[in-house]
């Protein structure tokens, strides 16, 4: 947030003729204004520009602070979402210093000292241009006797070409201090989801300054604090007689050139697709990998099915990198891939082998934590079988056809199709899987029993088939598009069609009939809501 101070004004270090007390000049280029509307954030980046800002003031300002009974920063953003959308910024910083104005409110002023949060000279001036094309600072620095306003109404000082605002201004005590940015008429309003997020990744971002007690954090005076996730204790899963472990353990890793990541690294209690991951520093601030966007490069993760994708976390401080301006991403040059074959290196080193215990570590899940979801899901289960189910048994029991089983799978669009051989008994069998996304197919499992032809052998081949649909009602509202989703039920889907063969091959002659009624009863009552 844009609370400059004196000594270390924190955007910009052009020096400029002193402002009259009335007037600041914002050139050069004030037409660069109007295109950071398009600049590419997302919400939650450029909220942190004003954080960056006032934390940046707030630690310059230390000690002066603390003289006057300030030793906790507080910046509060509040969001009215009526009919004029409005986005309020406040923080309790050393304020605005009148001699920083120019350097404050002008575009692209790098300034001189560049190792703290405000580095770009861009940040309060993108993200409220982002934001509203209308915004106004108001501002009491520490030890001044005025508290003053500055409006920026973007359209009209494009249009006019104006270089010069009007400095409002009231007498103040010295003692006050703060910096409040309102944002009036906003481009984008976030709505519903996106509030969620802004804060689950403002929490993130923020969280060693939150941890510390130096930041209090408040979106719509909800207190924002990171949640730090369990780590998991247990024996290596090779040796499950052994005493249990922390599965946690230190990461520094030197590239050379001054380039440096130090953190730790370790294994969750608890899997998580949406919280597993790296978080990327950078001056103790998250840039990379807060919220649901954890740094998961296919590299160390593997793909978004692995358990290594919902188990590993850590949090690594990088040194030397320089990162974008808008602070959501490392500029890593070459030196990326290095980074991470030493990563992996040290990630799977004894005695703690993070990444062969987070792939064959399989844990139980307590029972008070299945309690719930057991409840919920018989319950849903037993609504829809008192709702549904009676017709459909009632037309199934009273159909006593007796199909024999296909030799062949009747044609069908197939996703996929695998084929294994094995030997069963006396018998050579040929299993042919397949899974279908064909909406003409109106059976959730089909199964054929048949001799595969054009096999030169000294015994038959049995063909047996089994095809799942990924388009049955019961797969679109059960069965999800991950690997880890579609599994469960095809091993199922398989096993039912395995036991049938067997059946029939034990004498039992309508041995399909389980699987057709299970075909009937899943789409007709079991893939409904509750």
């Amino acid at each position: 947030m844009p609370t400059e101070t004196n000594g270390q004004p924190r955007e910009g270090t052009v020096e400029v003729s002193a402002p009259s007390r009335d007037r600041v000049n914002i050139r050069p280029g004030v037409n660069v204004l109007a295109i950071l509307q398009h600049v590419s954030y997302a919400p939650w980046y450029a909220l942190a520009e004003y954080v960056d800002n006032a934390l940046q003031s707030f630690l310059s300002e230390r000690e002066r602070l603390a003289e006057v009974g300030t030793d906790v920063l507080q910046v509060n953003i509040d969001l009215d979402a009526s009919d004029r959308p409005r986005l309020t910024v406040r923080d309790n910083a050393a304020g605005i210093a009148e001699a920083d104005y120019p350097r404050a409110f002008r575009p692209a002023e790098v300034p001189t000292d560049r190792t703290g949060l405000s580095e770009f000279g861009m940040g309060m001036k993108s993200a409220s241009c982002w934001f509203a094309p209308q915004w106004t600072v108001r501002t009491s620095a520490l030890d001044e006797t005025t508290e003053k306003t500055v409006v920026f109404n973007i359209d009209q000082i494009v249009r006019d070409s104006i270089e010069e605002l009007d400095v409002s201004a009231e007498p103040a005590p010295a003692d006050r201090h703060f910096t409040e940015i309102a944002l009036l008429d906003l481009h984008r309003v976030p709505r519903g989801r996106t509030v969620g997020k802004i804060k689950e990744h403002l929490a993130d971002i923020y969280r060693e300054y939150t941890r510390s007690g130096d930041l209090s954090l408040r979106f719509n005076g909800e207190l924002l604090t990171y949640e730090e996730p369990d780590v998991l204790v247990a024996p290596f899963y090779k040796a499950q007689d052994e005493e249990p472990v922390t599965w946690r353990k230190p990461i520094d890793i030197d590239l050379g050139d001054d380039l440096y990541a130090r953190g730790f690294a370790a294994l969750r209690e608890t899997g998580s697709t949406s919280k597993a991951g790296f978080a990327l520093f950078r001056r103790k601030r998250v840039i990379q990998g807060s919220g649901d966007e954890g740094y998961r490069p296919p590299f160390i993760f593997g793909q978004s099915n692995s358990y290594t994708f919902q188990r590993l976390f850590g949090e690594l401080h990088l040194e030397g990198f320089g990162v974008s301006h808008t602070k959501d991403g490392f500029q890593w040059q070459e030196s990326e891939q290095a980074f991470l074959e030493l990563l992996k290196e040290q990630l799977n080193e004894d005695p703690l082998p993070l990444l062969s215990q987070a792939e064959g570590f399989r844990k139980r899940p307590r029972p008070e934590d299945v309690r719930k979801g057991a409840e919920e899901a018989a319950v849903r289960t037993a609504s829809v079988i008192e709702r549904d189910v009676a017709p459909v048994v009632e037309r199934i029991t009273e159909d006593t056809v007796r199909v024999p089983p296909s030799t062949t799978l009747p044609p069908a669009q197939v996703v996929t199709r695998q084929e294994r051989t094995v030997r069963f008994k006396t018998e050579t069998w040929q299993v042919v899987l397949e899974l279908s996304h064909d909406p003409a197919v109106g059976s959730w499992v089909e199964v054929s029993d048949g001799v595969l032809e054009g096999v030169e052998a000294e015994e038959d081949v049995r063909q047996v088939g089994v095809r799942m649909s990924l388009a049955h009602p019961f797969m679109e509202r059960f069965g999800g598009s991950e690997a880890e989703d579609i599994e469960p039920l095809l091993r199922l889907a398989v096993a039912l069609a395995l036991a049938e063969k067997a059946a029939y091959d034990s004498g039992v002659e309508s041995a399909s009939t389980i699987r057709r009624n299970v075909n009937e009863l899943l789409r007709h009552a079991l893939s409904r809501p509750q």
